[in-house]
This record gives structure tokens, sequence and C-alpha cells, in this order.
């Protein structure tokens, strides 16, 4: 009788994963979430004729050039440990579309997200019916997503929704929640066709999350950035707290696993914090997801640190310097930028003592390919070029001419196919026969999602 009733669940499972793969089709053949439309009066549309759902829960919402996802996962953490009922809405996803929408820490399920599609659906469809009259756009496939997100989160209901913007901050379609508190991780160059040729310019696209008397909770910054947002948040009345004047990193030590943390927060200092990531950038990650959730929740007064302590032990961030095999250890990580690639070469160094490592490497068209390689040059023993699946990914052989470049031609191997690129890559770490060899897999997100499915880790 189990074995039948088990057929059946599976059954439905494969029905459910169906139905949603459908729908996640049908929404992908929608603008793609990079081809920004500056306007947030399609989304604002669907959201009024759905009753306006991002008005029925409080909000932090963060962007900056760096360190989301992983700050976002930490808010949502502590707020969680705090007994709060969470939403949390993150991009891109490594393994299913699902993960992009999380309540209570897990991905909706395959048949959640089908009902919250077919809940926006005839809403969504008749604001593009509009557009297309009036001969504008249709909702691209992130605005879609936001439009899912905020409805989930309202049907759940959750308490607090943590939310990343998906690029910038002023037009982005999350941008439409009057967030209490705002989160601006460090910001450098990156999507300089969307955002703007300098950091002021993206600085000021990303200070537009800030509204009106909220809190600003901003990690320390370059002086041009610090006066752009600086200006904007005065201009809005928010408060704002900055990393290193109001709050700071006290202490920090790798530890087996991680690393233990000392953060002076608005409330005091947390002593003795294990931190189960690797790195110094993520040290000063929690530090902003501390005091945004202190900001949230007390308005600066302490925290229990039994609380914070359960917490952060307990974060997680795929794809962040995670390493998903040994003999030899693989790492993988989302690195997509020079100031990305700078930090992953510190953590690694720090964290890690491999006697040889062999980079994998593939990044997309609309990169700095030679920045994000020249960060990687003196971690890396060899380099092996790939590429992503997908039409944004940039060709192997037109990576390798970069990388020869900057690693020179010996050091450099081409395997257009990731499989094949891993393989050559362990090949050439375990061909030492060093103890301590490894493998890093990094230059973009979606490599890192396609490295973990093909490693097991999905």
């Amino acid at each position: 009788m189990s074995g039948g009733a088990d057929h059946l669940k599976d059954e439905a499972a494969r029905a459910a994963r169906a139905a949603a793969d459908e729908v996640y089709r049908a929404i992908l053949a929608r603008a793609p979430e990079h081809d920004i439309d500056p306007s947030l009066d399609r989304v604002r549309d669907v959201l009024e004729l759905l009753g306006d759902p991002q008005r029925a829960f409080r909000t932090v919402h963060l962007t900056g050039t760096n360190g989301k996802t992983s700050t976002a996962r930490m808010v949502e953490r502590l707020l969680r440990e705090h007994g709060l009922r969470t939403g949390r809405f993150t991009s891109p996803h490594l393994t299913r579309v699902n993960e992009r929408i999380s309540i209570d820490g897990e991905p909706i399920s395959d048949e959640r997200f089908v009902e919250v599609w077919q809940d926006v659906a005839p809403y969504v469809h008749m604001v593009d019916a509009r557009a297309a009259v009036n001969g504008g756009h249709r909702l691209s496939f992130f605005e879609v997503f936001t439009v899912m997100a905020y409805a989930a989160f309202a049907d759940a209901p959750v308490d607090v929704a943590v939310v990343e913007v998906g690029m910038g901050g002023r037009w982005d379609a999350t941008n439409l929640v009057d967030a209490e508190v705002a989160v601006i991780t460090p910001v450098a160059m990156d999507h300089e066709r969307y955002l703007g040729e300098t950091l002021v310019e993206i600085a000021a696209e990303k200070s537009g999350i800030v509204k009106d008397g909220a809190t600003l909770v901003l990690a320390h910054q370059t002086d041009d950035v610090e006066g752009v947002v600086l200006a904007v948040a005065a201009e809005r009345g928010a408060r704002v707290v900055r990393e290193d004047v109001d709050v700071a990193v006290v202490e920090r030590q790798v530890a087996v696993g991680g690393q233990v943390v000392a953060l002076r927060g608005l409330g005091g200092v947390y002593t003795e914090v294990f931190l189960p990531l690797y790195g110094e950038h993520q040290a000063h990650n929690a530090l902003l997801a501390l005091v945004a959730t202190e900001a949230l929740l007390t308005g600066g007064a302490a925290l229990d640190g039994s609380v914070v302590e359960a917490a952060f032990a307990d974060v997680s961030s795929p794809g962040r310097l995670e390493v998903v095999r040994s003999s030899p250890t693989v790492l993988v990580d989302g690195a997509h930028n020079p100031a990305g690639a700078e930090a992953l070469a510190d953590a690694v160094e720090e964290a890690f003592a491999f006697t040889r490592l062999v980079g994998v490497v593939g990044v997309m068209a609309d990169k700095d390919p030679e920045g994000i390689l020249a960060a990687l040059e003196p971690l890396l023993a060899e380099v092996v070029v790939t590429q992503a699946s997908g039409a944004r990914a940039l060709d192997a052989d037109d990576l390798a001419e970069v990388a020869i470049d900057v690693f020179g031609e010996d050091r450099v191997h081409v395997a257009a196919r990731l499989p094949d690129a891993i393989d050559v890559a362990v090949q050439r770490a375990e061909g030492e026969e060093e103890r301590g060899a490894g493998v890093l897999v990094t230059g973009s997100i979606l490599l890192v999602a396609e490295a973990r499915v093909l490693l097991g880790r999905a």
C-alpha cells in the first residue's frame, strides 16, 4: 500500500514540476532581465490591479554591486530566528527558478509557483494588452517575477520581505515597496551599459531605493559614491548608518568552516559570532545584515546575542565560495566583476592552503573579462577558459585571447563545454601530484549554477 502511495506521490511531483517548467518557459519568452526599459509603470499597474500586495508586509530592500544575495540571506535568517515569517526575493537562481521566491527560508513549491502565476496572470495580460494598444512594452521576465513574489508574500502572509534588486535601484521592478530599511552594499563598476559609465552615475541609480524617512545601512564606499548616496538620503530625510563610522567589523579570525567575528552594531558589540562563510567580504555582509535587522526590529537597540549567534551559525549562501567536491577540492564562486574577483582571491588565499589552484573561468559578454582575469591571475597556476550556456556568454575562444594576454599562453587552456573544462582543470591540478591542489570555477553565476548541477550539488 505504501508503495502505491509513494508512486502516486512521485507522479504528482513530476506533474507539478512539468507544470512549473511550462510556466517558466512562457515567462522566459518575455524580455530578459538584463534588458532594461526604465519604467515602473507596468509593475505598478499590475500591483494596483492586485490590490497592492507589496504594502501588506514590512520590507528590507537591498542593492549594491556585490554581496546583495549573501546579505539578503543573512537578514532573512536573522529575522526568522526572531520568530517572524519571512519572504525572500533574490536573483538569479542557481538550480530552479522557484529559489527566487522563498518563504520561511524555503523556495516555494512547484505547485505554489503555478498557483501564484495563475493568480497574477490575468492582470499581467491585462496590462500587457493595454501597453500593446499604446505601443508600449509588455512586462519583462523580471517584472513578472517581481509581481509574483509580492503576491506570494502577501498571500502567505509574511511579516517581513527581504527584497534584492535585480539591477540598479531607481528603475528596478522591485522599487515599488516602501521599505523601512534600505541596504547598499559596496558599489563598484558593473552593468555600465544600463547603469552608467562612472561610479557616481551607478551610485545615483542604486540610491534610488532609499525612501522618505527610511533607515539606510551603507557599506564602506569610495568618497564619491558616499557623497552621492548621502545627498540622496538627506533629500529624503533618511537616517544613515555608515560602516566604519557608526558600525564596524571589530575583529575576525579564520576558523574551520568559516570565521569567527565580532561586530559593532547599533546596539552594542556582538562577540564570538561564528559565520560559516569564507572571506573578509562576508564579515562585512554580516555586519550590514545585523544592523539592518537591528534597525527594523528595535530601531537600533541590541538584539539578543544568543539569537544572533544561532541565526548566523545557520547561514548559507550557495554558489559563494562553496566547496562542492573533495579530492581534489573544487570551489565555486559567482564573482562576475573585478571587485568580486578581488574579494574572491583574497578569501581563497586567507581560508585555504592550496599549493596549486587551477581556475575554470567563463564570463558574460557584457562583463569585464580582463579585469576579472587580472584579479585572479596571482591566485591561479593555470586557467581553463570556457563558457556558460546561453546567448549572453562570451565565446570561449574570445575569452582565451584575453586570458593569454593576462596569464601568458603556457598557462591558458580552452574547453568550450563546461564538463570538459572541469575535467581538464582537475587533470591539471592533480597532474602535479601535489598535496593541496584544487580547482576554482568562477566568472559567472550561470557558470557556477551549471557547475553545481554537474558536481551533484543542485
